[in-house]
């Protein structure tokens, strides 16, 4: 999806000295995990066209959106950690829960609980939860270490597609956002049909073990 907001910091950013894309390609990254509204996603396939124009170095944009993904996962995360049962069970005074809908930290609860570092690794493939899975992580204390290593993987293989989508399609980037809103769905439904089958056969053995008993 490509709105004004989106267009004015593409425009914007075209026009910076190199040094300071760089910067703002870490920025958007990071501030995408803390303030979700923010289109993290289609703006880092847009470095992928700087770096097919030669604007950019590839292996620079790539260091910058990773470490920033990895950084603003870490704090929601510490946040989770630190406060995040208090926020949840006082929603109304929080402002960062404005932007999270309350049924996603249900969900994200659901599936830290099943899957936990399976969850983390996924979080960069599912858009518009990236937050509320890092609060969850932290609210369930998973391990720091291991969420860091998790995420970073999940970071490094999500940000080279995205960059390199947007290296390859080059002026038709703007595309990428399109399929980016109908890929999220279908990534969430993949993921409630997986739970679901794993439910059912943990209650199907559930159920043969007692008759067996």
């Amino acid at each position: 999806m490509f709105d004004h907001f989106t267009q004015f910091v593409v425009d914007w950013i075209q026009v910076q000295p190199i040094f300071l894309i760089y910067l703002y390609f870490f920025l958007i990254s990071y501030l995408e995990n803390v303030f979700p509204p923010i289109p993290g996603d289609i703006l880092v396939a847009f470095a992928g066209y700087l770096v097919a124009e030669s604007v950019i170095q590839f292996s620079l944009v790539y260091l910058a959106t990773v470490i920033g993904s990895v950084i603003g996962f870490y704090h929601v995360f510490h946040w989770g950690s630190k406060w995040g049962q208090a926020i949840y069970s006082e929603t109304e005074k929080h402002w960062v829960l404005k932007f999270l809908d309350i049924k996603y930290i249900e969900r994200g609860r659901s599936w830290m609980g099943r899957f936990g570092q399976l969850v983390v690794l996924a979080n960069r493939f599912l858009a518009g939860t990236r937050s509320v899975i890092a609060l969850i992580a932290g609210m369930s204390h998973l391990s720091k270490v291991k969420t860091t290593i998790t995420s970073t993987i999940s970071s490094l293989i999500w940000n080279a597609i995205l960059i390199g989508l947007g290296w390859v399609i080059h002026k038709n980037w703007q595309e990428i956002g399109v399929y980016l809103a109908n890929y999220g769905k279908v990534v969430i439904v993949i993921i409630l049909l997986v739970a679901s089958v794993k439910w059912y056969l943990s209650r199907n053995k559930v159920i043969n073990e007692n008759k067996i008993g």
